[in-house]
C-alpha cells in the first residue's frame, strides 16, 4: 500500500502571492506536476496541514482542484494557519476532513492538532478518546495489525532551538497513550518545515519537508533553507514495516527572502 504526503503547501487566494518571497502556488503546481509524472501511483494522499496561510475558502479550492489531478483520494487535516470550518463545508467523501480508513491490515488516524488563533497545537480530549478507541478496534480486529497517525504538530522536539514551543503541547500525554498499543508504527507529520525520521519509545517518527519554503536545522533563531520543495511516499509492508523517501523538486529556482526573521 503507498500513501503520497503533501504538507504545509501555504497557497493563498491570490495565486501570484509569495510567502518570504516564494510564490506557493507556482512551487505546488509543480509539485503536483513532479507526482504526476512518476511510475509510482498513490492509494491514499494525506496532507498534513497548513494547506493555506490565508486560510480562504479559494485557497482550498486551489488545493483541491490542483490534488484532483492525480486521481486519488485524498484527507486533509488542518495545521495552525487552516480554518477547520472551511475544510470542512468543502470535504467530501472523496476528500474527507480529518478521520481514519484502512489499508489492508493496516489502520491510518487523522488527527486534528489545531488550536484557533495559535502556532502551537494540542489534542483535545476528543481527540485523545477518539484516538484511543481507533487503537483499541486494531486491538480486537484480527485482519487489522499495524497504526499510522497522520497530525500537523510535531510531538517531537524540531531540529531548531527556536522551535521549543510550537509544537504539540501535550505530546507527552500523546506518546504515554501510544506507548499502551503494540500496533502504532509510525507518527507523520508537518509543521517544523524539514525532513525528520527518528524513533522515539520504539515507535518510528517521520516528519516531511514542505512543498514551499524550508526552515534550516541546526540553528537557534528563525533561519530559511535553501532546500527545495519536497513530498513524501510511503510503503506500508504487509508486515509493519514502513519503507518510505523524500522526493525534493530538482531544476527549481529558489527565490527566498533569506534575511527574514519569522513569518
Amino acid at each position: 500500500m503507498r500513501i503520497l504526503q503533501i504538507t504545509d503547501t501555504h497557497l493563498f487566494g491570490n495565486s501570484e502571492q509569495a510567502l518570504l518571497g516564494m510564490n506557493t502556488s507556482a512551487s505546488f503546481e509543480r509539485i503536483i506536476s513532479d507526482i504526476a509524472n512518476e511510475s509510482l501511483s498513490a492509494d491514499l494522499i494525506v496532507a498534513t496541514g497548513d494547506i493555506a496561510q490565508d486560510a480562504s475558502e479559494q485557497a482550498y479550492l486551489h488545493f483541491d482542484a490542483a490534488v484532483r489531478k492525480l486521481s486519488c483520494p485524498y484527507y486533509w487535516i488542518p495545521g495552525n494557519h487552516d480554518d477547520r470550518e472551511v475544510m470542512t463545508s468543502l470535504a467530501l467523501a472523496d476528500n474527507p476532513f480529518v478521520g481514519d480508513t484502512t489499508l489492508g491490515n493496516w489502520q491510518l488516524i487523522m488527527l486534528d492538532t489545531s488550536v484557533r488563533g495559535s502556532v502551537h497545537g494540542l489534542l483535545p480530549e476528543s481527540e485523545l478518546q477518539r484516538l484511543a478507541q481507533l487503537l483499541d478496534s486494531v486491538e480486537q480486529n484480527e485482519s487489522l495489525q499495524h497504526s499510522v497517525i497522520f497530525l500537523h504538530h510535531n510531538p517531537i522536539q524540531g531540529n531548531a532551538g527556536w522551535m521549543s514551543d510550537i509544537g504539540l503541547h501535550n505530546a507527552d500525554e500523546f506518546r504515554e497513550l501510544l506507548a499502551r498499543y503494540s500496533s502504532v508504527r509510525a507518527v507523520v507529520y508537518g509543521h517544523i518545515h524539514q525532513e525528520l525520521d527518528a524513533v522515539y519509545d520504539g515507535i518510528r517518527y517521520i516528519c516531511t519537508p514542505s512543498t514551499c519554503i524550508q526552515f534550516k536545522p541546526g540553528v537557534e533563531d528563525f533561519a530559511l533553507d535553501r532546500k527545495t520543495p519536497a513530498y513524501r511516499w510511503l510503503e506500508l509492508q504487509d508486515n509493519g514495516e514502513i519503507n518510505t523517501w523524500v522526493h525534493r523538486l530538482e531544476n527549481f529556482k529558489i527565490q527566498i527572502d533569506e534575511r527574514a526573521a519569522g513569518y
